[in-house]
């Protein structure tokens, strides 16, 4: 399957996590290769204008477009996003809408955490055959839909077996038609709400109840979690702490990795972050969160 179309891509981020777009762009940008041009897209939850210009001189405008969403403007009236008591961020639930700020005439998309970097060609990825499916995904650390960290802790009640594959939100190829089509937004907070007592990870949850054993599974080069060992993976995902903390405990190669390509960027010379910083964004998620259960009471 060749798309000849402009690839793209949908990241979203606050202003803290901005710096793991700067790593991920330039290493979009060294290891694409083939002719297609890439729009960027970036959903835009607080990061500042210093940073939205640092980001903006990365890439070759020539390869690379970067485009603007601010994320109050993406979240219809209509589908509120469910309030949990995690410490991710809102911000993790955007992708949800990433098939909205694509103009109508693209028929795929590829959603990507912003805490991953390339090893390859994203054509390659783009170019990935799903069969029919709406997504196409990689097999997450939970595995399957009884894992009790991880999982769907309902899966009998939504007869699923419990070996049924879970897979990772933080690289999906997507059917934007199929997506659209569906009203998979509305599917997946529908699931987050009518489920709320056994959501886990957030709408990971919700997308894997919507999607249970209809996606296309993908070769896991593509999200490589870097705890693993080095096999030479496509693109690299710093699942757990990420690299920009002195805390980082996953496979040092990667953290090397990605400095490499950070220092080509306006993060160059960054130094790394106390552990007690990223403990502090999520306690500070889960009180932000409390207060906006209150205001919305």
């Amino acid at each position: 399957m060749k798309q000849k179309e402009t690839i793209s891509i949908v990241v979203a981020s606050d202003n803290f996590y901005a710096i793991l777009i700067a790593a991920l762009l330039k290493s979009l940008e060294e290891n694409h290769h083939s002719p297609e041009h890439i729009d960027f897209h970036i959903i835009d939850d607080g990061i500042s204008t210093k940073s939205r210009k640092q980001l903006e001189n990365i890439p070759d405008p020539d390869k690379i477009t970067i485009i603007w969403h601010k994320a109050k403007d993406i979240i219809p009236a209509e589908l509120p996003i469910p309030i949990d008591t995690s410490g991710f961020p809102m911000t993790t639930y955007l992708r949800v809408f990433s098939a909205d700020i694509i103009p109508e005439h693209v028929d795929r998309l590829l959603y990507l955490d912003v805490d991953v970097i390339l090893k390859d060609d994203i054509s390659k990825l783009w170019n990935a055959d799903i069969d029919g499916y709406t997504i196409g995904a990689v097999q997450d650390v939970a595995q399957t839909v009884d894992c009790e960290w991880g999982g769907i802790p309902n899966y009998k009640d939504l007869g699923l077996d419990p070996k049924t594959k879970y897979f990772n939100a933080g690289v999906l190829v997507i059917d934007v038609k199929r997506w659209r089509k569906e009203s998979i937004p509305h599917q997946i907070i529908s699931a987050l709400v009518k489920y709320k007592k056994d959501v886990q990870l957030g709408d990971q949850y919700g997308l894997n109840v919507v999607f249970a054993n209809k996606w296309k599974e993908l070769d896991s080069k593509w999200n490589w979690f870097a705890y693993q060992e080095d096999e030479q993976p496509s693109l690299i995902h710093f699942l757990d702490i990420k690299p920009i903390f002195k805390s980082y405990n996953s496979n040092p190669i990667f953290q090397k990795d990605f400095f490499e390509y950070l220092s080509k960027t306006p993060w160059k010379g960054f130094k790394l972050i106390s552990g007690n910083s990223r403990l502090f964004r999520k306690v500070y998620n889960k009180l932000k969160k409390k207060i906006m259960k209150i205001f919305k009471a």
